[in-house]
Order: structure tokens, then sequence, then C-alpha cells
């Protein structure tokens, strides 16, 4: 899809369709109320017959409106304009797409970007129009016999933009707005895909080809003879059920300065994850496939990084494998040892994620790090304290944190941070090893956290716990691609742009 920016009336422009928000009881946003007096009062009475109020999560389509250049307007509730926020302009976007999708119209013009919104200016509001637009065009199925052939008829929609500063940031929050949304489908994608197709190996042929479109990238896959060489035994442990090889995935951005430091990004890449001899329950196991969308995250960050073309360095690291019952497989009580020569007592092999993310948080100190960040689907207690709506933060340095917040509140990708007190710690106390991989039922998330921070203290370091933001349920069942909006906005906040 393609996004254009004018600054045209919204009775005069041809398009179509035009795209005009409506606040609660009847009021006419600025722009509608333009359209409004071209049209000689046809939206006054079309309010007075009761088409639409004005609420949150309504919509209505006209079509050949009397006097405008457009075939069709559609009017989208935008609720009380005294309550109008970040979230509700996002609903009204999402609506108006969804709409636009189902009326035929092949071209439309928005004009919901000229809303007011406190404390968000023109950069912004377009930036959310665009990835919220493009996420909701984002469909599944590809793997059906029967493809949709409804298809979706929008091919470009022009944002408009009345002031020439306006017009500057609007064509910047476009270019924006495009790459982010290209991580986050490439993470949906690889999110969907069956654990028979999406692979260790397939996501390091994934990682390959992001290399090969951006000469930018230098991607290196290590082999489990490999690591075995660098003693990465944590991992390895949680790779011996499984047919499938496992993978470490390093993925080298630079835009920054020769020799300067790294941001570091790991993702957590367990292609299934039957929780091995301590296996889950079969109900909605189906959903395991979604355990490497923390991996999904970095590649999605990453291809946005390259597409942004932004003037630093990222490091992409992904360990990946499956975790499987066998003969073979790691068995309760269980000691291996870590890369970085630390013992661990396995009590749970279903805290596998933990096995493999250690050993990647030790490799990655050859680069010099000057802050490294995991992402993971690691903990169901994560789900339980916060539900689908933030992922939880901890780490080990509070600006890092601060900033990794701020980047996902700015985003509308939220994160929430969590204590990671010294006093959790002795829940990880062994009796036979350095320290157990579970510490109880008591504070599941902050434990897990406490476990890798034990690998992380030679740098600045921060966990992402997405296991409840990562994908959805029910009817609406799929990869989210979250947190790349998060993640792309943290490392365009560090970094001076290539415009």
């Amino acid at each position: 899809m393609r996004f254009t920016v004018k600054s045209e009336k919204p009775g005069e422009i041809k398009t179509g369709c035009v795209v005009l928000g409506v606040f609660e009881r009847r009021r006419l946003s600025e722009a509608a109320s333009d359209f409004d007096k071209t049209t000689h009062g046809m939206l006054t009475d079309l309010m007075k017959l009761g088409d639409l109020d004005g609420k949150c999560g309504q919509t209505a389509l006209v079509h050949f409106p009397r006097g405008a250049g457009c075939e069709r307007v559609l009017l989208v509730g935008c609720g009380k304009q005294a309550d109008f926020n970040d979230k509700r302009y996002r609903e009204a976007v999402v609506n108006a797409a969804n709409a636009l999708n189902g009326s035929g119209a092949k071209d439309a013009a928005s004009y919901l970007a000229e809303l007011d919104l406190k404390g968000r200016d023109t950069y912004w509001k377009v930036r959310r129009l665009v990835e919220s637009t493009l996420g909701t065009m984002y469909t599944t199925g590809e793997l059906k016999s029967e493809k949709d052939k409804t298809g979706r008829h929008l091919r470009t929609m022009a944002v408009n933009a009345p002031a020439v500063s306006d017009a500057a940031a609007a064509h910047k929050a476009i270019r924006d707005g495009m790459a982010i949304s290209a991580g986050v489908e490439l993470a949906r994608t690889l999110g969907d895909l069956p654990a028979n197709i999406c692979t260790p190996s397939y996501l390091a042929e994934q990682a390959e080809k992001l290399g090969k479109e951006h000469t930018n990238i230098k991607v290196t896959v290590l082999d489990e003879a490999a690591m075995k060489k660098l003693g990465m035994g944590a991992l390895l442990s949680v790779a011996r059920g499984s047919r499938e090889p496992a993978r470490l995935i390093c993925m080298e951005y630079r835009g920054g300065a020769k020799g300067g430091k790294p941001v570091v990004l790991i993702g957590k890449g367990v292609t299934f994850d039957s929780g091995g001899i301590s296996i889950k329950p079969a109900q909605a196991m189906d959903e395991m496939k979604f355990d490497m969308c923390g991996a999904a995250s970095v590649l999605g960050a990453l291809k946005a990084c390259a597409e942004l073309r932004l003037s630093l360095n990222v490091v992409g690291i992904i360990p990946t494998t499956e975790n499987l019952p066998d003969g073979n497989a790691s068995k309760p009580g269980d000691i291996v040892t870590s890369m970085s020569g630390q013992t661990i007592e396995v009590l749970n092999t279903d805290a596998e994620g933990r096995l493999i993310l250690c050993d990647a948080l030790s490799y990655c100190k050859k680069f010099d790090p000057e802050v490294v960040v995991d992402i993971a689907t690691l903990t169901g207690a994560c789900v339980i304290a916060l539900g689908s709506h933030a992922a939880g933060l901890l780490g080990n340095d509070d600006e890092l944190s601060r900033q990794l917040l701020a980047a996902g509140e700015y985003a509308g990708d939220r994160a929430w941070a969590l204590p990671l007190w010294d006093d959790y710690q002795p829940q990880l106390d062994s009796n036979f090893a350095d320290m157990a991989n579970v510490g109880g039922r008591e504070a599941g998330t902050i434990t897990a956290a406490c476990f890798l921070s034990r690998f992380a203290a030679d740098y600045r370091w921060a966990h992402l716990d997405i296991a409840g933001v990562a994908w959805k349920q029910g009817k609406e069942k799929g990869a989210t691609g979250r947190p790349v909006p998060l993640l792309t906005q943290f490392l365009l906040d560090r970094c001076p742009r290539n415009d």
C-alpha cells in the first residue's frame, strides 16, 4: 500500500473516499464541517436522520455525496471530544481502515490526522495512522488451499497536511511508519507460521535473506558444533530432545561509527515449546509455536533499522531451538554448565527460555555492547500480572529502563517496570549447582529475570517479558509483531537520522 501527502479541501479532492471524524452528539470535526459546507449540509442532514451520533466504533459510508469531488465519504465516530486520546485516535484509524477495505474504494484521503490530540504533533498522528492502517490490513491464511478471493481494494491513501511544515512532518512520518510496519509484518508472518515450517534452520534462512536484502547487515549462523566448542551447555541442553538442530543467529547492522559500541538485541527463538519432559497441558499447546516471537521481533527490528538507515550499530542475536521430550532430552534434576561457567540445576525443563538466553547473554560480551536488551515470551506469570496490555520490563540500569518505557509509551507499545531486587535472588538457590532454573511459584517473572541478571552483570541490560503481548488468542489468534514498534523507537531515540 502507498501513502501520499496532499493539501486539499475535503470537499474538493478527487478520490475514491474521503475519511472524516465526527465526535459524539453529532459534533463535526473541522474538516467534516468544511465538507458539510461544500455539500450544503449533507452531513448535518445525515446525522439528523440518526445514521451517526459520533460514538466510538460507529462508521457511516455515503456514496456520491452531492457537490463533492469524491466518490464516497466515510464518517468515523471518535467518541467524546473531551475524552479523545491516543487510544481513541488509534481506534478511529483502525475502524476507518476496516470500513475502507470493505468499501470498494481503491484510493482514499484521510483527514483524521488533523484531529486535535493533546500532546501529539503531526508526525506522531500520521505515523500512527500509517502503522495502524497497515497493521489492520495484515492477513493470515497463506497456507490455506483456497485463498481469500475478496481481496483488499484499498491501494493508496493520501494524508492531508494543510501547512508546509505539516507536509514535511507527514512525509517523514510516512517513511518511518512504513519501515516500522515492514518490521512488524515480518515478525507477525514468522510468528504465525507453524512449527513444522518455522524451524531453527528456517529462522536462520530468514536472517540470511535479510542480510542479502540489506548489504549493511552481516549474518553469521553458528551450528551445534560451534556452540559446543564455545561451551554453550545451557542452550544445547534444551535442544537435546529435538531432531531439529539448534542455531545461534547473529546479525550485525553497521550504520554508526566504525568501532562504535553496538546496541545488542537478543530474542528468544524456541520455535516450539512442548515443555520437554515437564510437558505442558494439551490445551492451547498449539500456541507454543509463538514461543519464538522474541526472535521474530529482533528480525523485525533489524529490518526496520536497515530500512530507516539508522546511524548506529545494532547487533541482533537469536538463540533458537525446539523444546521437545525424547529419550535424550534433559530431565528435571539434570545439571548443565553454561558458557559463563556457572552451573544450573534444571528443576523444570519448561523453564527453557532462560537457559538459551543465558548463553546468548554471555556470547554477546564479545561485541563490547553499549546496552543489551533481551526479548522473550518467558513466563506465564507475566500474563497473570500484566495481561495482554503491557510487556514486563526488568533490568540492572534505571536509565536504560526509563528509555525503554518512554519508547514504548510513544510508540503505543507499552511496557511496565517490575522490581529486580536482590531479595528475590535466594529463590534460585540450589543444593547441587550454582543456581536452579526456577524459583518457585511466587514472583515467577521476577525470579526469571533474576536468573538472567546473573549472566548480564558486565554491561547495562534490560529484559522484556512479552509473554502477554506477543500474540492474541480466540477469533483474532495470531502474532502481534510486538515489541517491534517499541524496539525501533528505542533505536530511533538513540541516534541521529540520515534523512
